[in-house]
């Protein structure tokens, strides 16, 4: 009977061990205040350390003003420099006042050089003359992607009492971010060369490019305030995982330690391709009867290889479409679920053009039945 008391306990601590080691995927004490790591594909978390605690993110700052520079103003245009930006504390791209600078080169300068100028150049330009106006968009953009426990006070960093984010917040804006190309290729550049006469080199700060395999970016941040702060991508085996940790002394080594282990206890399924037919559909009054539905964009999901997981996609879609229908036209979603929980929401196009029948194809197909 003692025996069969010791299995017990013995029995529900292994169980309860592996609930916590499975809910964590892996056991890591890191160093920051808040640390996280998300897949970029879906945004699945994949490590957790106080990642709704509001803190201050320096010149992590910057990916969101890159973000809505690239969103609303065409790179190749030229920006008058407004004097305002001449001067800013910090780090710098030695702006002149009403200089004359392409806006990729305020970008690359901004994310690569981490120039507080180039930050108040930009909120200048995108925000149409008014800095407050793009302080605005800031915190708009914020809560258009989720990041509810984030408030900007400025472009580019430097410490507000009022200036703030979470580990959360800043990796669902960074994975937002990465999917744009253009930002995506910014964060990757190692060495950008500005068409100015002078300071016209930017050399990449983030020494993840350089010293982790994979490593795609995104943005260091430091202030004596918020200590430091970094966001660093890398992309192996198709997936692109984004890990943030938030006033971090240690802040290049915790984020090599939680992509490494991410990488290590996480494998990519792919659980559709793009432009994959999926369904077949009814077409009433169309030249054909039935077509079918296809997939906008590959998914890729990071399944844990702890944890024996359930993945399931359920298809929103009308029973039946009416003609005419236009190929890849979006006629509905699918969602997909890993254990329950959502995790993608893609559209499903139509793959042909169907033509609507005229009354004369209604009569030789009802005599042709």
């Amino acid at each position: 009977m003692k025996k069969l008391h010791k299995t017990l306990i013995l029995t529900l601590a292994l169980s309860l061990f592996l609930s916590i080691f499975t809910a964590n995927a892996f056991a890591i004490d890191t160093s920051g205040a808040a640390s996280i790591v998300i897949d970029v594909s879906t945004g699945s978390i994949l490590y957790e350390k106080n990642i709704h605690e509001k803190l201050p993110m320096a010149s992590t700052t910057k990916i969101m003003t890159a973000l809505l520079a690239i969103e609303n103003v065409a790179m190749d245009k030229i920006v008058s420099v407004n004097p305002k930006a001449q001067g800013i504390e910090g780090s710098s791209i030695y702006l002149k006042s009403n200089e004359k600078v392409k806006m990729a080169d305020l970008v690359y300068g901004l994310m690569l050089r981490s120039g507080n100028d180039a930050a108040t150049a930009i909120a200048y330009e995108v925000g149409g003359g008014s800095y407050e106006k793009f302080i605005e968009l800031m915190n708009k953009r914020a809560k258009e992607l989720g990041a509810l426990n984030t408030n900007f006070m400025n472009p580019h960093g430097l410490y507000h009492k009022e200036h703030y984010t979470t580990a959360y917040d800043l990796a669902i804006v960074t994975r937002e971010a990465l999917k744009n190309p253009v930002f995506k290729e910014v964060a990757r550049t190692k060495m950008w060369v500005a068409e100015r006469d002078e300071f016209k080199y930017f050399s990449n700060k983030n020494k993840i490019l350089n010293s982790y395999e994979g490593g795609d970016g995104v943005k260091t941040g430091f202030t004596k305030k918020s200590g430091r702060c970094l966001v660093a991508s890398a992309t192996r085996n198709n997936m692109q995982l984004v890990a943030v940790t938030l006033n971090d002394g240690n802040w290049f080594n915790t984020t090599m330690q939680l992509l490494d282990h991410s990488f290590e206890n996480y494998s990519p399924y792919i659980q559709f391709e793009e432009g994959q037919n999926v369904k077949r559909i009814y077409v009433e009054n169309g030249d054909k009867e039935f077509t079918y539905v296809k997939t906008d964009s590959k998914l890729i999901i990071p399944l844990n290889n702890n944890i024996d997981s359930k993945v399931i996609s359920v298809f929103e879609l009308p029973e039946q479409i009416e003609a005419p229908v236009n190929q890849d036209q979006v006629i509905g979603s699918i969602l997909t679920y890993v254990d329950n929980k959502l995790v993608d929401k893609s559209d499903l196009l139509t793959t042909e053009n169907i033509q609507k029948l005229t009354l004369m194809d209604k009569l030789k197909r009802f005599l042709f039945n």
